[in-house]
């Protein structure tokens, strides 16, 4: 397995790299404990990532070399195969609370990118909470993803207070990282990029959108039964539009929430090789 380049953060002492050792493992399971909060039955062991190395996974770390070199973020990444396409699964990504927003997420993220492309994989899948609207602003505005499979409940009611006892519903990000779409989004294409009025790559459709309310991260502390209705109403959006044969290629962030774009799958540009 080719073991891709390191990426140090100028200015910031980050350097991402892949993990290979049991210690750099049980560290990515603390990882997951200090940033969800998860008890032990919603941890991924690291008898996980153990398998995962060795069956053509990605177990990525980010490390602060002006903190000793300790990790402060990781990528996890199983190999998987549907329907003839040979693909990465990237199970989860977390970076601790202290170093988020310094792009390290990114960093790690463009490092499986280039470690997939130089094995020859061309699609890379995740799972992320549609009602988490700046996440998926970067999935699909930063990197370049689109969605057009939704999961209900698909990891059931966890133990994380990140999810506040909902049910865990779940777009899943497809990230074509030889695409044209992908290559524009992430720097390399910046000439052919089709922006207009700040939507990126949708082609020429109307887009509809599905309205993430600004309110959710409220609702969801003090009005459970308002947050479970928004999110059924979200839930039916996506599915009824799926079924249509659209995709999720952009999202707006407003002070009204986050307000998701999709078009035509069919219409959309540069969607995947």
């Amino acid at each position: 397995m080719s073991q891709g380049t390191a990426h140090p953060a100028a200015g910031q002492g980050i350097e991402v790299r892949h993990c290979h050792n049991l210690e750099e493992y049980n560290r990515c399971m603390e990882l997951e404990r200090e940033v969800w909060g998860s008890a032990d039955l919603d941890v991924v062991p690291s008898t996980i990532f153990v398998v995962a190395e060795e069956t053509g996974g990605q177990i990525l770390g980010a490390f602060d070399h002006e903190a000793g070199g300790k990790m402060v973020g990781f990528t996890l990444a199983l190999a998987a195969f549907r329907g003839g396409q040979r693909y990465l699964h990237s199970h989860m990504t977390a970076v601790l609370p202290a170093y988020q927003n310094r792009g390290i997420g990114r960093m790690l993220k463009l490092l499986q990118r280039q470690d997939a492309l130089e094995r020859g994989i061309e699609l890379v899948e995740w799972t992320f909470d549609p009602l988490e609207v700046r996440n998926a602003h970067f999935n699909l505005m930063r990197l370049g993803a689109i969605v057009r499979r939704f999961l209900p409940n698909v990891y059931g009611i966890t133990t994380s207070p990140l999810h506040g006892g909902m049910p865990t519903d779940r777009l899943v990000a497809e990230w074509w990282i030889a695409s044209p779409r992908v290559r524009t989004c992430v720097g390399e294409n910046p000439a052919s990029a089709q922006a207009t009025n700040g939507r990126p790559l949708l082609g020429t459709a109307s887009p509809v959108q599905v309205l993430v309310p600004a309110e959710m991260p409220e609702w969801k502390k003090t009005d459970r039964n308002k947050a479970l209705e928004a999110q059924r109403h979200i839930a039916g959006e996506f599915q009824k539009w799926f079924g249509r044969g659209y995709a999720a290629a952009g999202l707006e962030l407003s002070a009204q929430g986050g307000r998701y774009l999709l078009v035509p799958y069919d219409s959309l540009p540069g969607r995947t090789k």
